[in-house]
Parts: C-alpha cells; structure tokens; sequence
C-alpha cells in the first residue's frame, strides 16, 4: 500500500504543477480598454475558441482541477493506514 500511495503522490505533485502553470499561462478576462474597442473582433474568435490554445487551456484547467479535487479526496480518505 506504501508503493500506491507514494505513486498517488507523485502523480498529484505533476497535477499540481501543471495546474499551477497552466493559469499562470491563461490571459485576463478582461483586457481593460483594449477589450472595449476590440469588442467586435471578439464575436469571430468566440465562435472558434474551443479550437484555439485558449481554449485548450480552459478545458486542461477544468480537467486538471477535477484531478486535483479527487486525488485530495483519494489521498484523505485514510484507507492507506
């Protein structure tokens, strides 16, 4: 049980670096006046923001943070006592 626990570990520490990189790369929701005057142009790159690197970010977020949340779960649950 030692060995899964500490493999459970080091996955959760790689979890948690990406997760930590992986915001720290995401852009500002809003982008102050230059978000105001580009406004139209936003309406062409929402239509096609799944398919971008900023939406590939969001949803690397949402899955490494269901990891992240499930992995603390998995690790307090005290069955590795």
């Amino acid at each position: 049980m030692a060995v899964l626990e500490t493999v459970i570990m080091v996955i959760y520490a790689l979890v948690c670096i990406a997760l930590t990189v992986i915001v720290l790369m995401q852009e500002g929701k809003s982008a102050g006046l230059t978000g105001a005057i580009s406004g139209v142009a936003d309406t062409y790159w929402g239509k096609n923001k799944g398919r971008s690197m900023e939406g590939t970010m969001e949803k690397s977020t949402k899955i490494l943070a269901i990891l992240f949340i499930l992995i603390s779960i998995v690790l307090n649950l005290n069955i590795w006592k």
